[in-house]
């Protein structure tokens, strides 16, 4: 796969009420090798940062002030993919699988590796600072990454898969791992996968 990938619909309506995904969520760390599907890699980003109102701004979890600061980087088999909210779409932005070196990057969590497809956040601050200064950067981009993970979190459960936060690691290294723009820094990953049992 190379070039833009326009992902499937996300669903609106799930199988299970929010109360019981809350309740089921656990940070989990051994996923089988089942891969994850594009319908399910679709969803995720969906609830995460998609676009749910007339305006690009009115996204699935808030944002401070509507700036929406943080990108998303889709890391699997197929590389590295960014998320365009408008148009609901992947576009490449490495062809080579990078989750052993994210891995490294994070102090040898093997997880990260083995897991199916790792997403990772990243913030351009100036979005948020822009309009409140050093308190964007320090208060509320932290929070819009709270916000949005929580949701890809609970998305994770509701699909029958699972998570984990991730913010230990080498913020220089994920960045160069990522080839993240000068602008950009990284803040969380979260490895997604079908859970081992036992």
């Amino acid at each position: 796969m190379t070039g833009e990938l326009k992902l499937p619909p996300p669903r609106l309506d799930g199988e299970r009420s929010l109360e019981a995904v809350i309740a089921a969520r656990r940070s989990v760390r051994s996923f089988t090798a089942q891969e994850v599907t594009l319908e399910e890699i679709s969803q995720l980003l969906w609830a995460a940062q998609g676009i749910t109102g007339p305006k690009e701004y009115l996204r699935a979890a808030p944002s401070a002030g509507g700036c929406c600061p943080l990108e998303f980087y889709v890391c699997w088999k197929e590389g590295v993919w960014r998320y365009r909210p408008q148009g609901h779409a992947l576009v490449q932005h490495k062809p080579e699988d990078v989750r052993a070196q994210l891995a490294e990057a994070a102090w040898n969590q093997r997880f990260l590796a083995q897991a199916p497809v790792v997403f990772a956040i990243s913030a351009v601050f100036r979005r948020t600072t822009g309009r409140y200064g050093e308190r964007g950067q320090f208060r509320y981009v932290p929070m819009d990454v709270g916000h949005a993970a929580q949701n890809l979190l609970l998305q994770a459960v509701a699909l029958g898969l699972a998570s984990v936060p991730v913010g230990a690691f080498d913020d220089a290294a994920v960045a160069r791992v990522l080839a993240l723009p000068p602008e950009e820094e990284p803040l969380y990953m979260l490895p997604v996968g079908h859970p081992r049992r036992g």
